[in-house]
């Protein structure tokens, strides 16, 4: 009785029905590597699976269990990395989170260098605004231009204030993305840096001042840019610290470029004064009109290159703009395929009909993983945005107005003591009981940037070194409510230093001391304020509209925190009471951290990437 080809015995399973899990079971194979004995031209839904003249079947190769976890299959050379439990042995431990273990580095390096623009030219502005705004008339006095100072500062973050939200949402419109509108956003800022230093009048300069304020809403649209690179909640606490990072350094080199480069003529008169090799027989002339017109070129020049950078480097991260068409993208990758060779010992894993499936569902790839054609392929999901209600729950509402607390006290603490520091010393006769005195520091401009440079020193290491491991021990949230404290802690001693004996082996390390307790709050707190926001989002559809919102939040605090500080720090000095301001704003501060207790951490988008992936 011969054999049906389609027979089977007891307990035996068709090929067929195994032909849809041969590609999910097994690893995928380099050309170095030894590949099974079955030719690619054979079919496992072959008829002649068992041959008829008795001869030994041809073996079918089982399927492997199906791998559970999410990790990514290793390419030849690197032992077992893709082992499963279950598979090949045990799973490998966890590795500890570190800088170097980062996700897509080059996007974030981008982003990084795009975010350092903003601070490099905002500190710049402040060495030498004072003196650009007397040239414009001097005649006023130094009161008005103080005035004038403040109004400039005061119409940046008005303006962003009022158009965050829009950009926000404009970020997360499918025809916009999130690319575009950083493009916006640092070309504004470009143009903005040009028209103030070539400004001849207070007028114009606030013109441009307030323009960079409503074409800016960068740091919006970075961090919704760093939420949707790096998603896997472990990495976030060095991910959103490489913003806070940036301002750190800008704090540091900023004043410096600003301060030498103004008045590049009388500064450098061997340089571009009359005679000199480079301004000629009569000076370089543009200087000469322009006196400080020559940082911001160079602000502008280094905002020029980050413009650049994002638009040739940087990837759309939206999840329907991202599969549109773009052109920078492609021009860049042109250029960087075109300065470097590629390497030709190694080709492309070569894949089946079938295998799209394995790359494409979700199971294999992270959303870390960096796109890959295959994935370019997939059409973007129709999705609903949330309504009104459900992006602004209580927990967001309270996040955000804790946003808003935080963006006020620490603004406040560095306009006020700015002003603080170089503000005469009152006359020992004046104190009056412990609460009753005034005064400043007495401070020269150059020991005033003495000053901010000891803030930045101090801020970095602990970014770099400090931070991520506290606030992987900790958590976002607990070290934002045990770290918080610190910052009342310094607003209640700062006004104290005006009483100590003025001799600078005690005054400067009373200063350096009270000042680190503020930094070493701000270090941990205004990152744990940008994860909190980030994690209260659980619908990519919204997160730059939310983020946007925290940016507007943000910048009404900025605006009148050192709006508010000054006023008070001005009835504090005509009083003889120049505590009370500082004492107020620890006050403010405590309410804060209060607020703390009310809210809690999210999941942010990260869990429902993993529901979409299941």
């Amino acid at each position: 009785m011969g054999t049906s080809p389609h027979a089977q015995e007891p307990g035996q399973s068709h090929p067929s029905d195994r032909a849809d899990t041969r590609l999910s079971g097994f690893p995928a194979f380099t050309e170095n590597e030894d590949l099974p004995s079955i030719s690619d031209d054979s079919d496992f839904d072959s008829d002649d699976t068992i041959s008829e003249g008795g001869s030994p079947p041809l073996r079918v190769l089982e399927a492997a269990p199906l791998i559970t976890d999410h990790r990514r299959f290793s390419s030849a050379g690197e032992g077992s990395e893709y082992d499963a439990e279950g598979v090949l042995g045990q799973p490998e431990e966890e590795k500890p989170v570190t800088w170097g273990s980062l996700p897509k580095k080059g996007q974030l390096a981008i982003l990084t260098f795009a975010r350092l623009s903003e601070p490099l030219t905002q500190t710049s502005l402040q060495a030498y605004m004072f003196y650009q705004l007397k040239s414009f008339d001097p005649s006023l006095p130094d009161s008005k231009v103080s005035a004038q100072a403040g109004l400039l500062q005061g119409s940046f973050t008005a303006a962003q204030f009022i158009t965050a939200v829009w950009w926000g949402r404009l970020a997360d419109a499918d025809w916009m993305g999130r690319k575009r509108v950083l493009l916006i956003g640092l070309m504004g800022t470009c143009l903005s840096c040009i028209g103030f230093g070539f400004s001849r009048s207070f007028v114009s300069a606030m013109i441009f001042r307030t323009l960079g304020g409503v074409l800016n809403s960068n740091i919006g649209v970075m961090r919704t840019l760093i939420a949707e690179i790096v998603c896997e909640k472990k990495y976030q606490s060095r991910a959103f610290l490489l913003l806070p990072m940036c301002f750190n350094i800008g704090v540091i080199i900023g004043p410096i470029l600003g301060g030498s480069l103004a008045d590049p003529v009388n500064s450098f008169p061997q340089i571009f004064g009359p005679g000199s090799l480079i301004g000629g027989k009569e000076g370089v002339w543009w200087m000469q009109r322009w006196p400080y017109a020559l940082p911001n070129v160079l602000s502008a020049i280094f905002i020029f290159a980050s413009v650049l950078a994002v638009f040739l480097g940087l990837d759309e991260t939206h999840e329907t703009a991202r599969y549109k068409k773009d052109w920078g993208r492609k021009l860049g990758k042109r250029l960087t395929r075109a300065f470097r060779r590629r390497p030709r010992h190694y080709r492309p894993l070569t894949r089946s009909r079938d295998d799209d499936s394995v790359y494409l569902d979700g199971s294999v790839e992270t959303c870390s993983a960096p796109s890959s054609p295959a994935r370019s392929r997939v059409q973007p999901r129709t999705h609903k945005r949330p309504g009104f209600r459900q992006i602004w729950t209580r927990n967001v509402l309270l996040t955000l107005l804790a946003n808003f607390l935080l963006a006020f006290h620490t603004s406040a603490f560095n306009s006020m003591t700015f002003v603080f520091l170089p503000a005469p010393r009152a006359p020992e006769d004046s104190r009056q009981g412990f609460f009753h005195f005034g005064g400043g520091l007495g401070l020269p401009s150059s020991r005033v940037g003495l000053a901010t440079a000891i803030i930045g020193f101090i801020g970095l290491p602990l970014q770099i070194f400090l931070y991520p491991q506290i606030q992987t021990k900790l958590g976002t949230l607990t070290s934002f409510r045990t770290f918080l404290p610190f910052s009342p802690l310094s607003y209640m001693l700062m006004p104290f230093l005006v009483i100590l004996p003025r001799i600078p082996s005690i005054v400067w390390p009373c200063f350096t001391f009270v000042v680190s307790l503020q930094v070493i709050s701000r270090t941990f707190i205004l990152p744990a304020a940008i994860i909190l926001v980030n994690n209260c989002v659980t619908d990519a559809s919204v997160l730059g509209t939310v983020h946007g919102v925290a940016q507007s939040v943000s910048s009404a605090g900025r605006t009148l925190g050192p709006l508010l500080g000054g006023w008070g720090l001005g009835l504090g000095l005509e009083y003889n009471m120049i505590g009370a301001v500082w004492w107020a704003l620890a006050a403010q501060a405590l309410v804060g951290w209060a607020m703390l207790w009310s809210i809690y951490e999210g999941k942010g988008i990260e869990q429902k990437k993993d529901e979409d992936d299941d």
